[in-house]
């Protein structure tokens, strides 16, 4: 379980194989250079040589684990630009880098599990994010880039708790329409279960011991009828979305 190692090279070896789909290692080619969108000019050049890439990588393993008198947090910014400076892998290193950063922070204590989607502020914020990273490389201009990062921690951090927040709230009332319009079928494991993904198949109320096949599809068949679910066939398959999750899931908004 990824979640149950300390961030390393061989979890950040992990993560990019399980992204990538495929076993890799610390590439032995050159890395992709970084180019300014506008001008197709390179300002960035990955080192090269999978030697000097594994000692460099041994360095940000020491960073992350030696320097306990740095905050965490400022860790966390300083062992990601450390990462993405190094680019170790052929392809994925960015996503790599986001997941690892959650992984730090449960490591470290500060998330009981990774669902800080730090991706979103990151992607919002693109141009301050290269630039940032650019200015550490060419000037040493690190404040500025640790601030981006506490800043993309607090802004996500807001965002994911009006998420939580609201997909309670959502849950809540839902549950009181199937105990309100639908008393013979309700139970909050039944509310629950379909806000576990935006969709929902028979196999979920099944696996989760709420009914048997037949009954499950009566029970997911009555919860569309009244509104609450919507029917899609997938090949063979019938999928059940919850369109209230899956609208606030997709809300970029902060609150």
């Amino acid at each position: 379980m990824l979640l149950r190692r300390p961030v390393s090279t061989s979890t950040a070896i992990a993560v990019c194989s399980t992204i990538k789909g495929i076993d890799l290692d610390v590439r032995a080619t050159p890395g992709t250079a970084l180019m300014n969108e506008t001008t197709g000019t390179v300002i960035y050049t990955p080192p090269e040589g999978q030697n000097l890439l594994r000692d460099k990588l041994a360095n940000w393993d020491r960073f992350i684990h030696e320097t306990e008198d740095v905050d965490p947090l400022i860790r966390l910014a300083v062992m990601h630009y450390q990462f993405e400076a190094i680019h170790p892998f052929v392809d994925g290193n960015g996503r790599t880098g986001r997941v690892l950063n959650l992984l730090y922070l449960v490591d470290k204590g500060l998330l009981d599990i990774p669902v800080l989607y730090l991706s979103r502020y990151i992607i919002a914020n693109k141009r301050g994010y290269y630039d940032g990273l650019l200015a550490v490389t060419t000037q040493g201009t690190w404040e500025s880039w640790i601030l981006y990062m506490l800043e993309a921690i607090r802004a996500t951090a807001v965002w994911s708790t009006s998420r939580i927040g609201a997909i309670r709230k959502l849950l809540d009332q839902t549950a009181e329409r199937i105990r309100s319009g639908l008393p013979k079928i309700y139970s909050r494991e039944l509310a629950e279960v379909i806000f576990v993904n935006p969709y929902c198949r028979i196999s979920d109320l099944v696996a989760a011991g709420i009914a048997k096949r037949q009954a499950a599809s009566t029970y997911l068949q009555a919860l569309a009828e009244h509104g609450l679910l919507e029917q899609m066939k997938v090949g063979r398959e019938r999928l059940y979305i919850n369109p209230a999750l899956l609208a606030l899931l997709r809300d970029r908004s902060a609150t």
